[in-house]
């Protein structure tokens, strides 16, 4: 005798099996881990966790809504942002005080405030127009069911950042923390970059 599955409950799975295979190769899951290798862990988990709570709230309570934002605007703030980053990260990463660099890599210099406000926005702002946005959207307009699509893609993209922070944790005890930031500072770059030219050639 088959048992019947709620259709909320295939909703809430749905979503999390499609955000999860969307976002392992993602810049979302690049930026948390380059993140994760600049600040402590837990500060950088708090961040992008509630970074996503909020995006997963606006993506599943407005649906389809969501895809009529500009995309050229989206890109240009996004551009902006990782721009910032990136010059923050090799600016660091170059500085001459090895004072400064010894507690930059220990962590001890940056606030958990600090750390975890950083990782919000630069995740808050990687989500925007990002496929797992507009995935959640699209598949709470499809199930009518806003709440278990949200919690699908929550849990899918917390895990994913889970799956990050561990593995950054790893690369940073192995690797020179001036490389690191440099390495990371060129990544955001990138990101930047690809976003500018998004945002020029829409």
């Amino acid at each position: 005798m088959e048992v019947p599955v709620a259709p909320e409950l295939i909703a809430l799975f749905t979503a999390f099996g499609v955000i999860f295979l969307a976002e392992l190769p993602d810049k979302t899951m690049v930026a948390t881990l380059v993140l994760t290798t600049r600040y402590r862990a837990w500060p950088v988990f708090v961040g992008v966790t509630v970074a996503f709570a909020v995006q997963c709230v606006v993506a599943a309570t407005f649906g389809g809504v969501l895809t009529l934002l500009p995309d050229r605007l989206v890109a240009g703030i996004v551009a902006l942002l990782f721009g910032v980053g990136a010059f923050l990260l090799l600016k660091e990463s170059f500085a001459a005080d090895d004072e400064e660099s010894a507690e930059s890599g220990s962590g001890g210099a940056v606030t958990f405030r600090r750390a975890a406000l950083t990782s919000f926005g630069v995740l808050f702002a990687a989500e925007w127009g990002d496929a797992s946005q507009l995935a959640t959207a699209a598949l709470s307009a499809r199930y009518g069911a806003p709440v278990f699509v949200g919690v699908g893609a929550f849990l899918a993209l917390v895990v994913v950042a889970g799956i990050a922070v561990l593995v950054g944790r790893k690369i940073a005890g192995r690797i020179p923390t001036h490389l690191i930031q440099r390495v990371s500072g060129a990544i955001f770059a990138v990101f930047a970059a690809v976003a500018a030219w998004q945002a020029i050639m829409g």
